[in-house]
């Protein structure tokens, strides 16, 4: 497994201004992420679902984030940044890290922003991704209702109160309000926040939007508080060619709520195709070990005992083989249980338990040898007991082999794991796949992993 760190903060000089961004991953596709209202590229990291969408990103991409100038760790500025102050703040950062060409990635009040780079240096902008978007600040609210607002916004800011626009499902999670708090107080403190109001509500790309060439996909959920639906619908209408996709929920932060369809969407845009996104996965060595009861007879004798009986020995062998005590459920619910038995341990583990069951079954039917089966002995250890074994052709063990992938999330669920290139060995009649399979799954703790792994297979 690999420890993720967070990306280290850097500045890029744009003019007299000193622009703070992070860049994670090392793809072969730039995004910038150009943020909204207000921003801090370092705690926003500390907001839950902020950071997962940015590995996300960083699967198929480098993603850049930044602190617009008298925003986060940006410098402070006396007065309002113009938009064409930003756009140099943006092509500033690409200078520093080296990216001729990128995807622009706006967010919100960054939309407008990201618009009319896209329009101005056409030839740095591959792709346009508007989030939360709108042409006209004013098709927002009407003049007095904005006033009023404005002021709100401004005596309020600091205690969290925007989470009733930006994050309505959290309204009421105390964690998440006090978190939006702090990161409103690092963000920018009142009276540069009113300045930024007034310079965003002249904010006017209406123009622009039809003059666009570059390939832009408009995101918006249905229910946005903070910017109305149909302003989206709007902006994809003006650019030609545009693609316009709708996803349910409220919240206009994009990083809070159901967030995989839309980067998938982002993917799939950028790059021609969508790999998938669960959780966070680790390469990891596996080993599946199948067992199967074939020729299956409830009429059949041997040694004076029911098949029945004979496939619950036949477990308790199994068990024996894979190191694990032995249990005693019915014969008729190890033929339920162990018709099909697939078990995943470690690769030597199980091999050896393959090898030894192959073994078993090699041998003809009634012959005598080391028991299949231990029972519990003084001092918490085993002994092992003699029996008649089954013949090969009762007894199929197979060893899956090739690339297998289990996906699921932390805690497992939804796991499922896929076999690949399997080989085939036949001998005496049983049919064996021998070998290991390497697989991934999700993150876990290595004792919480064991102790679930035992309390499954006790």
């Amino acid at each position: 497994m690999t420890d993720f760190r967070l990306p280290e903060t850097h500045y890029a000089q744009s003019a007299d201004a000193s622009i703070a961004y992070q860049v994670m991953g090392d793809g072969p596709v730039d995004i910038i992420l150009v943020p909204g209202l207000f921003s801090h590229i370092e705690f926003m990291h500390e907001m839950p679902g902020y950071t997962a969408v940015l590995r996300r990103l960083s699967r198929f991409a480098r993603v850049v984030t930044f602190d617009k100038r008298g925003q986060g760790l940006s410098d402070r500025m006396t007065g309002a940044p113009s938009l064409e102050q930003r756009m140099d703040d943006v092509r500033a950062i690409m200078d520093a890290i080296g990216s001729a060409k990128a995807v622009l990635f706006g967010f919100s009040e960054g939309c407008p922003m990201s618009v009319l780079f896209a329009a101005t240096y056409p030839d740095r902008v591959s792709h346009l991704v508007l989030l939360g978007s709108f042409a006209r600040s004013k098709d927002r609210q009407p003049d007095d209702v904005w006033q009023q607002r404005c002021d709100e916004i401004v005596q309020n800011w600091g205690s969290g109160d925007t989470v009733k626009t930006v994050a309505p499902s959290q309204a009421t999670n105390a964690e998440v309000i006090a978190q939006i708090a702090k990161f409103e107080r690092l963000s920018s403190s009142p009276g540069a926040l009113r300045t930024l109001l007034v310079l965003n509500r002249a904010i006017d790309v209406t123009t622009i939007l039809p003059m666009l060439q570059t390939p832009t996909l408009v995101l918006h959920r249905t229910g946005d508080a903070r910017v109305p639906v149909a302003l989206g619908r709007a902006v994809a209408r003006s650019i030609p060619g545009a693609k316009y996709v709708e996803y349910p929920g409220c919240d206009h932060y994009y990083w809070v709520g159901e967030t995989e369809a839309m980067l998938g969407d982002v993917e799939e845009f950028v790059t021609g195709h969508r790999d998938g996104g669960d959780a966070e996965l680790d390469r990891v060595l596996a080993t599946v070990l199948f067992t199967d009861i074939v020729e299956f007879d409830p009429q059949r004798r041997d040694d004076g005992r029911s098949s029945l009986a004979t496939s619950a020995r036949r477990s308790r062998s199994t068990r024996a083989a894979d190191g694990r005590p032995p249990s005693r459920p019915s014969g008729e619910e190890h033929r339920r249980r162990h018709s099909g038995d697939l078990r995943r341990s470690r690769p030597r583990r199980t091999l050896c338990a393959g090898v030894r069951l192959g073994r078993a079954a090699d041998r003809p039917a009634g012959a005598s040898g080391p028991a299949h089966r231990r029972d519990r002995g003084e001092g918490g250890g085993y002994r092992r007991h003699s029996g008649p074994r089954r013949g090969a052709r009762d007894v199929a063990v197979r060893l899956e082999r090739g690339a297998g992938v289990a996906r699921g999330d932390r805690s497992g669920r939804g796991r499922r794991v896929e076999i690949r290139r399997a080989r085939r060995v036949r001998a005496e009649g049983t049919a064996r796949d021998m070998g290991a399979v390497c697989g991934e799954r999700p993150k876990h703790d290595p004792e919480k992993c064991e102790a679930v792994f035992r309390k499954d297979h006790a």
